[in-house]
């Protein structure tokens, strides 16, 4: 690959609009579930295979159920997608809430 073809590539990937929220994995023979959260819907299922599959997911009990059935024992499954206007509004909400909270809790005045 030529370097102008590398730069456009890299430039294209980080231009690329992702879909953040919510998903449920599923172990189909054990019915156990677990819920997470992503800021890239696309790539989730990816990372989850890849670190269950390399044994280096930090979650022992969902670790433990991969090594027990097998990749195709799992289903992912979206349970949430949010837009990009919810996120900015959710952002600005919370950190709204921790500021008068800190605001609060340490007597501070807000700048």
């Amino acid at each position: 690959m030529r370097s102008e073809e590398k730069k456009a590539a890299v430039a294209a990937y980080k231009e690329r609009k992702t879909a953040a929220g919510i998903y449920l994995l599923r172990c189909e023979p054990s019915g156990q579930r677990w819920v997470g959260r992503a800021t890239d819907l696309g790539s989730i299922e990816n990372r989850l295979r890849f670190t269950l599959r390399h044994r280096s997911h930090t979650h022992r009990g969902l670790q433990a159920a991969w090594d027990a059935h097998g990749p195709e024992a799992f289903r992912l499954e979206e349970l949430e997608r949010l837009d990009e206007e919810s996120l900015a509004y959710v952002r600005d909400r919370l950190l709204k809430e921790r500021l008068g909270h800190w605001l609060a809790k340490l007597g501070a005045e807000a700048i």
